[in-house]
């Protein structure tokens, strides 16, 4: 009899972001999860007690990479400032969709209470850096003063969402973005 394969953490976690992106929160449970790695199921609660302390810790480990890279970012040029945070949002594309289940995670579980709290800080320190980079920009003459500061930072967070139907590496669709929100797509 051979020995049973394990994962750690990590790998866990990984799994978990994938099959939840796959899935949605409601189609993603412990079974799928299970299926999905190597190792008994028994496992899994080596490392977390349910479904919905998985899932927050999950979107904490990703909003935990996208603050670290966002905090990182030299502010002194607010429109490259920009343009790196566009290009770190788009390396986690697909955050908005797993963070937009966070509210169907009813729990009085501490642990996930927790790591979903950290992700509502996460957003909130995000969106604070963002409103900072726009005024830094406005005041700066550097983007529209005539546009009022939620339609710009909207119309930027739709960049996010565009399909990048010509499979361009993510640092080159970022920049192609980022120049036709700035320079409009008119002539």
């Amino acid at each position: 009899m051979g020995r049973k394969q394990s994962f750690t953490e990590t790998e866990l976690l990984e799994v978990t972001k994938r099959l939840l992106l796959e899935h949605g929160y409601d189609g993603f449970h412990l079974k799928l999860l299970s299926q999905h790695l190597s190792g008994a199921r028994s496992t899994i609660y080596q490392y977390f007690s349910n479904k919905e302390e998985i899932v927050a810790a999950c979107m904490k480990r990703v909003i935990s990479k996208v603050l670290i890279n966002a905090s990182s970012i030299d502010e002194t040029d607010s429109m490259m400032a920009l343009q790196q945070l566009l290009h770190i949002y788009l390396e986690e594309s697909k955050l908005h969709q797993l963070l937009g289940d966070a509210y169907k995670i009813k729990t009085e579980n501490v642990k996930a209470l927790n790591d979903l709290e950290f992700v509502e800080q996460a957003h909130s320190t995000l969106k604070v850096q963002l409103t900072r980079l726009f005024e830094q920009a406005q005041k700066e003459k550097r983007l529209r003063e005539d546009i009022p500061l939620p339609i710009l930072i909207g119309t930027y967070f739709n960049l996010i969402s565009t399909p990048n139907m010509m499979n361009i590496p993510t640092p080159q669709w970022s920049d192609l973005l980022f120049q036709t929100w700035i320079g409009g797509s008119g002539s």
